[in-house]
């Protein structure tokens, strides 16, 4: 396969040196990365097929650490109105949902990462808050497809609904009711995790997700409980899982501990206002938080990311996107980052635009247990590139670019992404049919909607 050089770039490499280099070539041949470099250092070879990097910051490819699958096409449901919103989500993703909508909201999440320089995302299958479409693996395995075809990498998050069961969810062909247990859904999450285990190659690979359990529920049913964590850890380790979870908080995760469902495997969504307890169990598992600045648990509750970082925890970021009211730019997410802790310490130095590029790169990569491969421009590493087009406005003059991703750069100044050594943007385009995902999103919003009864949610 032909050798790409990426010539006269700035390059942010986010390696263990965290160097930026001025006028930098960038060699890849087939998926991974051989030469990261200045120009005067790294030759290019011939017949080298070159991709111009003049006025552009070349980065690794963002990994955003948190999303829901579903919410791309729930975003803006209720005008605001968050109960509202998280029923709709509960009726839609249970009982109104199709294969068409999972593949339709699918594509378009896929593109708007691509388009946004997120090559890996974790997407947990449904949720707000957890309602997970494992009652059968179509729409897993209908989110795997979508994920090649749009050629990023989804680490998709399946599991096990709040108790208690059984569920009643409403089948995908919309022909019966479908009682739904634990025991079906463990199922079907070992089933998922056999046929899509291959993150690095066909850029699919399944983690397990179980609900946040708070002290009080705990206390109503503590062996349940405590036997549905076990049985998740037994399959988590079968497989060799990842394990994550959506909304930790408030005493909740030195609980988790206390179930046995934390080690260095885990990666912990929101965690906010926690407990000296809780920031201490973080630490002794090796345990990994996902802060969520743009979303509304961090309105309702504050993530202590900074001490977090301080105390040695690895803290990744998540967008938590699509829906109610965020998206995937992971700029504007830095940036918010940034805001957020400064407003809370009163101090414009809690947080610098090193500490934010490392959350979505290599400390993310490491969340993932994925550092050795992803995260970071070193040649070993894959292929997995963003170049940002600096030439605008808001990105000038050209200087300082860590300042200039992490507070001034947004999704829309992504021109080029290279996943897995193939470009799959140039110059903002794809060669994917955008407006056929366009248009299929648009629809199945309105049927969905309609099946469910929920057309007054789309005023605004």
């Amino acid at each position: 396969m032909t050798v790409h050089a990426i010539t006269n770039t700035t390059a942010i490499t986010m390696d263990p040196a965290r160097r930026v280099i001025e006028n930098a070539t960038i060699l890849f041949e087939n998926d991974r990365i051989t030469a990261v470099g200045p120009a005067d250092e790294v030759a290019v070879p011939a017949g080298a097929e070159r991709i111009e990097g003049a006025d552009m910051i070349t980065l690794p490819g963002l990994i955003d650490s948190h999303a829901h699958a579903g919410h791309g096409l729930t975003r803006n449901l209720g005008g605001g109105d968050g109960d509202a919103w998280f029923q709709a989500c509960e009726d839609i993703y249970t009982r109104g949902s199709t294969p068409e909508f999972w593949q339709a909201e699918a594509r378009l999440s896929g593109l708007e990462r691509l388009k946004a320089g997120i090559t890996t995302c974790t997407m947990l299958l449904g949720g707000g808050a957890d309602h997970y479409r494992t009652d059968t693996t179509e729409a897993g395995n209908l989110h795997c497809a979508v994920t090649r075809e749009i050629g990023i990498r989804t680490m998709l998050a399946v599991g096990l609904n709040r108790r208690p069961f059984p569920k009643t969810y409403r089948s995908l062909d919309l022909s019966r009711d479908v009682t739904l247990t634990f025991e079906d859904q463990l199922a079907v999450c070992g089933q998922l995790a056999e046929a899509h285990g291959d993150l690095l190659g066909e850029g699919t690979g399944i983690c397990l997700i179980m609900p946040v359990y708070s002290p009080d529920e705990v206390a109503q049913a503590p062996e349940e409980i405590r036997q549905m964590s076990r049985a998740a850890m037994e399959l988590r380790e079968k497989h060799g899982l990842l394990f994550t979870q959506d909304g930790h908080r408030e005493g909740s995760i030195a609980l988790a501990e206390e179930l046995g469902i934390l080690g260095p495997w885990a990666y912990l969504s929101h965690s906010v206002d926690l407990t000296p307890e809780d920031m201490a169990a973080a630490k002794r598992s090796g345990a990994s938080i996902v802060h969520n600045p743009s979303a509304i648990m961090s309105v309702l509750g504050r993530c202590p990311a900074p001490e977090l970082r301080d105390m040695g925890v690895n803290v990744a970021l998540g967008s938590d996107a699509a829906a109610p009211d965020r998206g995937y730019d992971m700029f504007r997410h830095m940036a918010q980052c940034l805001h957020y802790h400064r407003r809370h310490f009163r101090d414009p130095e809690v947080m610098m635009p090193l500490d934010v590029l490392e959350m979505c790169t290599i400390h993310a990569a490491k969340a993932i247990g994925l550092e050795d491969d992803l995260g970071s421009l070193e040649p070993g590493k894959k292929a997995d590139i963003v170049m940002l087009d600096r030439r605008k406005p808001h990105l000038y003059p050209p200087m300082m670019p860590l300042t200039t991703v992490a507070q001034f750069a947004n999704a829309a100044d992504v021109d080029t992404v290279i996943v897995n050594g193939d470009i799959r943007m140039r110059h903002r385009k794809t060669d994917l049919d955008e407006d056929a995902i366009l248009d299929a999103a648009a629809r199945e919003l309105q049927e969905a909607v309609a099946r469910c009864g929920l057309t007054h949610l789309l005023a605004e």
